[in-house]
């Protein structure tokens, strides 16, 4: 038989240790294997809470047999037995010898509730981080016929995960992640942006009516400050009723600074002369795209935080909580532009006690507002 050759001292190098929580899993076993009693003070844990295939098979086959009698467990190894021959049927590398450890390297029987606990708080790290790398996933997954309504969708199950996690562990008022967030990142298609953003612009200078039907569009939706500030101007002018055509949209911009950033008049001026299409139509564009890269920039700052060790649960659910508000409102935004919105519940009437009848005539209904 060839001599296997021994592993070199860079390869054993390469070898991650084991994370903190491998022992806290190590003291937790041991605990029941010694104490299979104070499984009953072990809750808010499963199978898949651990962190490896060997110690989920061990807990699964301590989970389901009876424990034994604590006289009987002094004296013999019957139990233990039985529970390697159950966790065997998942885990095939499970051995004595390793049962032997588990029982050697836990500190304190008594302390199992804890263990579980410190066990609970890093499965739920891990779920968070799952989920937020899927929610990234998802907004980069080009082959998605519908790709707004699949993302609100992983978004409702980060969120979910969060309210679980937030049921076990309540957060505390002010514990925010101490991890540094992410910055935002680039829109999806940058150059299609850029282009589509530039014909929102230019069809809103042609056809000014129609920038009110689009209230729903924020200067945050744009992907480039100096787009960001010619629509500020464009709403400001129609906000005041004022004429609006190139050149009053130009003016507007050096007003506000807009053009310090070393944009030349007469590209803006180029840029402001080709509609097309209709300011909706490039609207909705550009808040979709506005709607993805905010996705994308909360599941990137959930995953930033899930991704340390450092915070606790209480920290990931205050942080994950409010990089959800953000992806909240566009999509209520967006909600609104496509007319998406869910139907609001009727709050029934209040009852009130009976008066006269009364004599006033219903109130007229507001006469349309005219656009120019």
């Amino acid at each position: 038989m060839p001599h296997a050759p021994e592993p070199d001292k860079d390869d054993l190098d390469a070898i991650a240790p084991p994370q903190p929580v491998f022992h806290v899993e190590q003291a937790l076993l041991g605990a029941l294997l010694l104490d299979p009693h104070r499984l009953s003070d072990v809750t808010g844990i499963a199978a898949d809470s651990f962190s490896t295939a060997t110690h989920a098979a061990l807990y699964t086959a301590i989970s389901a047999l009876p424990p034994p009698d604590p006289a009987e467990h002094a004296k013999n190894t019957k139990w233990l037995d039985r529970v390697l021959a159950t966790g065997r049927e998942q885990a095939r590398g499970l051995t004595t010898s390793y049962l032997h450890t588990l029982v050697q390297v836990c500190p304190w029987p008594s302390h199992a509730p804890a263990y579980a606990r410190m066990v609970e708080a890093e499965h739920a790290r891990r779920r968070l981080l799952t989920a937020a790398e899927r929610l990234v996933r998802t907004v980069h997954d080009v082959s998605l016929p519908h790709p707004v309504q699949t993302v609100l969708t992983e978004t409702d199950t980060l969120a979910a995960v969060v309210d679980d996690i937030a049921v076990r562990f309540p957060p505390r008022a002010g514990v925010l992640p101490r991890t540094t967030a992410p910055p935002p990142p680039a829109a999806p298609g940058h150059t299609e942006a850029v282009e589509e953003e530039q014909l929102l612009l230019a069809t809103a200078t042609a056809y000014p009516a129609d920038i009110d039907s689009v209230r729903w569009l924020l200067p945050d939706d744009f992907t480039l400050p100096l787009h960001s500030g010619l629509w500020q101007c464009l709403t400001a002018l129609a906000r005041r009723h004022e004429p609006i055509d190139p050149v009053t949209v130009l003016w507007e911009a050096q007003q506000r600074g807009v053009l310090n950033d070393g944009s030349e008049p007469g590209r803006v001026l180029r840029l402001l002369a080709e509609p097309a299409g209709s300011v909706e139509h490039w609207g909705e564009r550009a808040l979709q795209r506005s709607l993805l890269t905010t996705a994308e920039h909360t599941g990137r700052r959930i995953q930033a935080y899930a991704g340390d060790p450092a915070n606790t649960p209480f920290q990931l659910v205050v942080g994950a909580r409010r990089a959800l508000a953000d992806i909240s409102a566009v999509r209520t935004r967006w909600q609104h532009a496509t007319g998406s919105a869910p139907p609001q519940r009727r709050r029934p009437a209040p009852t009130t006690r009976a008066g006269p009848p009364t004599t006033t005539p219903a109130h007229t209904a507001r006469a349309a507002r005219t656009t120019r």
